[in-house]
């Protein structure tokens, strides 16, 4: 299995190596076979070869099993026409990684933030909506008319929201069997209810998983007040992104928060959260998002090539991480514990290597 590993910017590269030292682990104790190759985006490419996306880390990637992305700081990139790409949202889009999975669970041993414990996904439409570079076949979806008038557009397909849907319905199956839909039909009538159709009719065929809907305003209060209800949420992007956000916090910390962008054919492990510049190079970031990202990937890429030893280093990765959050003593600093990342790193590879 060949992984292409993107180290990315701030943080990213000292997470990124985190990730790989517990890979190498798994690999090694579960006869894996992976590969590790590297390559660079973000500002270290931008300052190599004048782009922060070059062509040939798309057509690795495209040839690659998996992808393990660092976050990237793209916000400090220069604009796309002087190489300001974003790795991030290119590679969702030039591999069509339609479903961004992001788990959010209570943990023993950490506070939880909510009235109730959590153990949900939400299941984000990956390719369109409001987000200004997933919405247009030439150019972005904002523009500027006059100085003082700008414009967003949004983009929601009878496509994109029904195959959202079905790996909702389908990850559901496996879990605890209830979907959520979550929208603005009161207000964006015309997108949220295209949205909503497709999404009704996928729930017609699945009748043993049952099937209700959230306003997303009442959505992110009932995350605080009553997340035990929900099992697998389906949304836009734009909500999902900022619901997932809020999920993560509530249930401990978002640097516990893991995120794959998945496909028909491509995967690809992304910490949900962002690059952190001010801590970079400190050994202080927690690198337990991207982990467990990256053991969500094992875990995809073990039922699509149906290799049980995939799905068993998915457990154990998320195991050995309870294990060593539960004891303040073995926690990374974000979580009121000492450890910086190379430590907490070495202590989770030892812990693999023992359980």
């Amino acid at each position: 299995m060949r992984i292409v590993v993107l180290p990315g910017d701030g943080i990213g590269p000292e997470i990124t190596a985190a990730t790989v030292a517990v890979l190498e682990v798994v690999d090694k104790r579960l006869s894996l076979g992976l590969r590790f190759e590297s390559r660079d985006v973000g500002l270290v490419s931008l300052k190599r070869v004048g782009t922060t996306f070059p062509d040939e880390v798309l057509a690795a990637c495209r040839a690659a099993d998996g992808i393990v992305i660092g976050p990237v700081s793209h916000l400090d990139y220069p604009p796309r026409e002087q190489g300001g790409a974003n790795p991030s949202g290119g590679l969702r889009i030039a591999l069509d990684l339609y479903a961004n999975l992001r788990p959010s669970r209570s943990r023993d041993g950490l506070p939880h933030w909510g009235r109730t414990p959590m153990d949900l996904v939400i299941a984000r439409e990956n390719t369109e909506g409001f987000y200004a570079d997933r919405s247009m076949h030439l150019g972005i979806g904002e523009f500027m008319p006059t100085p003082d008038l700008a414009l967003s557009v949004r983009k929601i397909t009878a496509h994109a929201s029904r195959r959202i849907a079905k790996t909702a319905f389908e990850l559901a199956r496996a879990r605890r069997r209830k979907v959520t839909a979550v929208h603005k039909v009161n207000v964006l009538k015309v997108t949220e209810g295209l949205f909503l159709r497709e999404v009704r009719s996928v729930a017609k065929d699945y009748p043993d998983v049952a099937y209700d809907e959230q306003l997303v305003d009442s959505m992110s209060a009932l995350l605080v007040r009553d997340a035990a209800r929900f099992d697998v949420i389906v949304t836009t992007n734009m909500y999902g992104d900022i619901l997932s956000d809020e999920a993560a916090e509530l249930s401990g910390s978002l640097g516990l928060a893991a995120s794959i962008n998945a496909g028909d054919a491509h995967c690809m492990a992304q910490a949900q959260h962002g690059s952190a510049p001010d801590i970079a190079g400190q050994d202080r970031a927690n690198p337990a998002s991207l982990v467990l990202s990256a053991a969500m990937l094992l875990g995809w890429l073990g039922r699509r090539h149906e290799r049980e030893n995939f799905a068993t280093a998915e457990r154990v990765i998320e195991s050995a991480v309870d294990e060593l959050i539960k004891d303040p003593a073995t926690r990374t600093r974000d979580l009121g514990g000492p450890l910086g990342t190379q430590a907490f790193t070495a202590a989770l590879c030892d812990r693999l290597r023992s359980a």
